[in-house]
Parts: structure tokens; C-alpha cells; sequence
């Protein structure tokens, strides 16, 4: 895996220019940022002009901190009472919608602790975590503002379908804006944040006082089209090698189950990756492989540690050792997420959160030449 840091960082200005000076980016790094490496990324994201961070786990926190990020870092999911000390010695800002959570967190917390961040969550139609009832949302709001102990840092919502339904989407924000001004009303510097990239890039009232972006920060569209046309960037590339080129008989089969059966005489490249490093099984005689710069079709079934592609017949023009490359370009192809996302119907960020932390990960910042 390569991962272009400078991507990272033109990605981040990109949405900074988008969204204005006055709006806060809090990049969204976790589950290992999206495959791309939390460590790496957070830095790069903080050098193009992201202010905090926000991961889903306490684990994702702490491996932050141990990075030596000293940056705001936001805890998006829920905790449980063995992890709030964790959280609370990780120094993050939490999210809260039941007063129950105040009060163990109030119980764990040292007494000369600086005063924890809190985030309270409006559920406007995702219907997972946070509450519907504003006015319940409000009173814990005010609990907050009343306690030493504790510092209301924000109020947030998570927009479900940006990507998908703007007029659905904008109801949503509107409602949610009705809140925030409640909340200003009493705590004037109280930071409200909505927007995901799908709507900090389509939706203008959601971007507020903060928007949070994971995807695009990857150089990922979040409409699943092109992330040029949002002046995106893709940050990771994916490569492997032709590690064996045989020739095949008509009749004789590859892979698991013998699914793929030659039907001429050819040759097949067995490429060393698989679902073992996170290239899905799914993948199998429906995406290609990209070889000396031309486009090769996945043959038989993706295993846990190599696939093979159909090279086909006469003389290869391709040899043993050659670069091949998963997701990325090579001369003037290229294979985005995008378009593998489309092939197995799924999202393109589950392509690279899927990718295990078996490939080697090299970062480096600009065009480079991989061998």
C-alpha cells in the first residue's frame, strides 16, 4: 500500500476552501482511517488545516495519543464503563444524549481532572445512537452547562442520507439548526457540526460551526461517481507482483472449485494477494488487474493469499516480477474504488476499510515510481 500524504493535505485544504475559514474540519480517522493508517493520516490531516480529529473507539484514541497527536480528538461512539477511564486518561471529548453517562462519568473522573468535553447528539432520523426528543436533549444540555466538572464542547447529528435524499437532508438540518439555537441561547460557544462529506460538499447550511469528513479526506467521492469532480484527490494505491506466469490448456481449470475452465490456450498470472490482506473474495472474475499498464480480468476465485488473472494467449507481454496494481493507475488506466465498488455493489470506503494490515504500508507525499 501506498499512501500519498500530500493527498491528505490538498484533500483537507480542498474542503477548507469549500467550507470557508470560519467552519472548523474535524477529520474523521477511524477504523485505522479508513485503511489509509490513523498515525500518518491524523498528522497529515492536521498539516492541511484540520483542527480535531474524531475516531469511533477508545482503542482508536489511544493509539492517537501513543502517536504523539496532542490534537482534539472527538470519541464519536459509545463507551462503556470500563472504557470511560481509558477515554478520560486519552484526554478526548465524548459524546453523550442519557444523563446515566454523566453520572459515571462523573463517578470515574479525578477531581483536579481539567473539565471533560462533552458533545450532545440529536438523532434526526439515523435512529441508532442519540435521542429524537429535543427537549430531553436540551435538559442534559443545561445539566452540563450547570456542572464544574464537565465542559458542553458541542452538539451533534449524524445526516443519514446526503449522499442519497438533499431534500430529506436538508429537513434534517433544519431541524437540527431549531436545536443548535436553543442550545446557543445558554451556551453561545457551543460548536454545532452536522455535515459528513457527502453533505459538507452539496449541502451548504449543514456545514454550521464544523463539518466532520472521513471519506473525502481519502481522495474518495462520497456520491460513488468520481472524486475529481469535487477536486478530490486519491490517496492510496494498492499494488502487488506477478509472482508465477504458467500457461493454460484448454480444459484445465484455476482456483478453488475449478470454477474458471479455459476454454483456448492461454497463460495466468498468479498474483501474492488476497483476502487474507483484504482483496474480497467477491472480487473473483469480476474486477481486473492492471499489468504493464493494460487491463487483465481476475479468473477463479480471489484465495486468502493470491488470485490469478487471465494474461491470455499467444506470447505474454508481461514477465514475472512485473508491478500489478489493484487500485490505482498505471500509465493511463486506472482502477479506482469507485468503479471496484460498483463491480460488487458496496461503497467505496468499504473497499479500503477492508484492507487488513497485512500489506506493507509505504507513505510518501507526491507522484512516485513503484516498483
Amino acid at each position: 500500500m501506498h499512501i500519498d500524504l500530500d493527498a491528505i493535505e490538498r484533500n483537507c485544504a480542498t474542503i477548507r476552501a469549500a467550507t470557508g475559514p470560519l467552519v472548523e474540519l474535524c477529520a474523521v480517522v477511524k477504523a485505522d482511517a479508513y485503511g489509509h493508517g490513523a498515525p500518518a493520516v491524523a498528522h497529515a490531516a492536521l498539516a492541511g488545516g484540520a483542527s480535531r480529529l474524531a475516531v469511533a473507539t477508545v482503542d482508536e484514541a489511544e493509539e492517537l495519543r501513543n502517536a504523539g497527536v496532542t490534537a482534539p480528538v472527538l470519541l464519536l461512539g459509545p463507551l462503556t464503563s470500563d472504557e470511560i477511564p481509558r477515554a478520560l486518561r486519552a484526554r478526548v471529548e465524548v459524546v453523550a444524549w442519557r444523563a446515566e453517562f454523566l453520572e459515571t462519568v462523573l463517578g470515574l473522573r479525578s477531581v483536579s481532572a481539567e473539565p471533560l468535553a462533552i458533545h450532545v447528539k440529536l438523532d434526526v432520523g439515523m435512529g441508532r445512537l442519540g435521542v429524537r426528543e429535543a427537549d430531553a436533549l436540551e435538559a442534559l444540555a443545561r445539566q452540563i452547562v450547570a456542572t464544574p466538572a464537565l465542559r458542553l464542547a458541542g452538539a451533534m447529528t449524524h445526516l443519514p442520507c446526503a449522499d442519497e435524499d438533499p431534500e430529506r437532508s436538508r429537513a434534517q438540518v433544519r431541524a437540527f439548526r431549531t436545536f443548535g439555537a436553543r442550545l446557543k441561547s445558554f451556551a453561545p460557544d457551543v460548536v454545532l457540526h452536522a455535515a459528513n462529506s457527502a453533505a459538507t460538499l452539496s449541502l451548504h447550511e449543514s456545514r454550521l460551526d464544523m463539518v466532520r469528513c472521513g471519506v473525502a479526506l481519502y481522495g474518495l467521492d462520497p456520491f460513488g461517481r468520481d472524486p475529481a469532480h469535487h477536486g478530490l484527490r486519491p490517496a492510496l494505491e494498492l499494488c502487488s507482483y506477478v509472482a508465477a506466469l504458467k500457461p493454460i490448456a484448454p480444459g484445465e481449470s484455476v482456483g478453488y472449485g475449478g470454477q474458471f475452465v479455459a476454454a483456448e490456450p492461454g497463460w495466468i498470472a498468479t498474483i501474492p494477494i488476497g483476502y487474507g490482506d483484504g482483496w474480497r473474495r467477491a472480487f473473483s472474475g469480476r474486477t481486473d488487474v492492471l499489468i504493464a499498464g493494460c487491463r487483465y480480468p481476475i479468473v477463479g476465485r480471489v484465495s486468502m493469499d493470491s488470485l490469478t488473472v487471465d494474461v491470455g494467449p499467444g506470447t505474454p507481454r508481461i514477465a514475472e516480477g512485473d508491478k500489478a496494481v489493484l487500485l490505482g493507475a498505471d500509465g493511463d488506466e486506472r482502477i479506482s474504488a469507485e468503479e471496484l465498488a460498483r463491480r460488487v455493489d458496496t461503497i467505496n470506503y468499504e473497499i479500503t476499510t477492508a484492507l487488513s494490515r497485512r500489506p506493507t504500508r509505504n507513505y510518501h507525499r507526491g507522484l512516485i515510481d513503484v516498483v
